[in-house]
């Protein structure tokens, strides 16, 4: 007798994956903050670091249920990146020199989308199978949960404290980060702390880059090379 074939989900219920309504959750909780980042700062950080957290849980619940999809890591991806470059343009706006978030906001989005193609390209079921890369911080990033986790962290908490701090909208970025570590408190210690992990993600963000762009390349002359 022929097995029967498990019925395939349909279109709509994909949409409706627990995971992925956590992550429209999310969107709702992102336009919310940024509709109030100016004239509430502290509600602004309250649902921005709320929505952050979500990532993980939606992480989680997808596992749980058995409901990962494409759809939902695509979900995932846009919405933290969408959000991180809302509030670099943000503090582009209070700081300067302003060009600091912006090349940092260009650094993000070109990393995670050269990474993604390149992983297309390579024919791997996901961007964080970095086993053969030749760098251990890239390794590292991305097979040791914890250590993801501080170095994303720390960057959104960093974002966050440059905006509670910052008392109006031409601040000199050099001078608040000085001016804040001088005063010895537990703020400085947070700054401190957080800075170290946000050196280590723009780091792996640029060795991404560069090794995304090399997987491209490469994939070029084997092309070519091709009769």
């Amino acid at each position: 007798m022929a097995k029967k074939e498990r019925p395939r989900p349909q279109k709509l219920s994909v949409y409706l994956y627990i995971p992925n309504i956590v992550g429209y959750m999310r969107v709702l909780l992102n336009c919310v903050a940024f509709a109030v980042c100016f004239s509430n700062k502290t509600l602004f950080s309250v649902l921005y670091f709320f929505s952050f957290c979500c990532d993980a849980v939606d992480g989680w619940v997808a596992r749980r249920f058995n409901q990962v999809s494409t759809f939902g890591a695509v979900l995932d991806m846009v919405t933290d990146r969408v959000s991180t470059a809302c509030l670099l343009v943000i503090l582009s706006q209070i700081y300067r020199p302003s060009l600091v978030f912006l090349s940092l906001l260009a650094l993000d989005i070109a990393s995670h989308w050269l990474q993604m193609y390149s992983t297309f390209l390579a024919g791997k079921s996901s961007h964080k199978d970095v086993k053969d890369s030749t760098s251990w911080l890239f390794r590292l990033y991305y097979g040791n949960r914890i250590f993801m986790c501080y170095c994303c962290v720390s960057c959104e908490v960093l974002y966050i404290i440059l905006l509670l701090i910052a008392k109006n909208q031409s601040e000199n970025l050099l001078n608040v980060v000085v001016s804040t570590f001088t005063q010895i408190s537990p703020l400085s210690f947070l700054l401190a702390l957080t800075l170290f992990g946000w050196s280590m993600k723009q780091t792996v963000n640029v060795i991404q880059m560069k090794t995304a762009a090399d997987v491209c390349v490469l994939y070029d002359i084997e092309k070519q090379q091709k009769p």
